[in-house]
This record gives C-alpha cells, structure tokens and sequence, in this order.
C-alpha cells in the first residue's frame, strides 16, 4: 500500500501545514476538532429547529473557517517576524472561543443539558445582540 502519489500527498500536505502553521502542535489540534464539532452540530441543529440544510449558509459557514484558518496561518508568519510564538497562540485563543461558543449554542438548539455557566453566558450575548440590533434599526 504504499503507493508514491500518497507520499507525493502527504509530503505536500505536510510541507503547507508547516509553512502555514510552524508545524502541528496541540492547541491547533484542538481548534480543528472544534472547528468539525461546531459543523456537525451545526448542521444537526439546522435540521432539528426546521430550518433545514442550505448550501448558501453551509457556504458561509465553511468559508468562514477558512478564513480562520487563513488568520491563524497569518499570525505565524507574524511570530516568524517577530520572533516570537505569541501572536498565533493568541489567534487560535480568539477563535477557538468564539467556536465553543457556537457549539454551546448548537446544543441548546438540540436541547442538550448545558451548564447554568454556559446558559447564563448565552442568554446574556442573545440579549446583548437583540439591543444592538433594535440600536441600529433606531
């Protein structure tokens, strides 16, 4: 099985991820896990609020992880610069909250226990982007 396109494939793919990232560490694991959990709970909770699947927004969706992604590759080229390794790290920190956040949210879409932690957090930031609509219709 081992077969010189596959290493041709993983040699390339190995070689953009440490051009992109400075290699695979596990903080950059754990926001790639999240990123797929927050997709697949997405998507189950598209489909148990009725709103069903669209590819528009699934799109958006994954063009905005990309995008994530992109910033995140962009901050290590920035510590390279720098010489430091803090402006990454800072950028997967953002993100990777903002990705739990969305998880969280997914859950309580599909009415799975949260903790009142979690719960408060949400109705908070739901009040919050209720005012600052209704402030911009204004």
């Amino acid at each position: 099985m081992n077969h010189p396109l596959i290493n041709i494939f993983c040699a390339v793919a190995g070689g953009i991820i440490t051009y992109a990232f400075g290699g695979w560490n596990p903080l950059l694991g754990v926001f790639i896990v999240t990123m797929a959990i927050d997709c697949v709970t997405g998507i189950a909770a598209a489909i148990k609020s009725g709103k069903g699947l669209s590819s528009k927004t699934g799109f958006w969706g994954l063009t905005r992880k990309g995008i994530m992604l992109m910033v995140v590759s962009l901050a290590h080229q920035i510590d390279l610069l720098l010489g430091i390794d803090a402006v990454q790290a800072g950028a997967i920190y953002f993100y990777l909250f903002n990705e739990v956040i969305s998880i969280a949210e997914n859950f309580n879409v599909l009415g799975l226990p949260l903790p009142p932690m979690f719960r408060d957090m949400l109705a908070g930031m739901r009040d919050k982007q209720e005012r600052n609509t209704k402030d911009k219709d204004n």
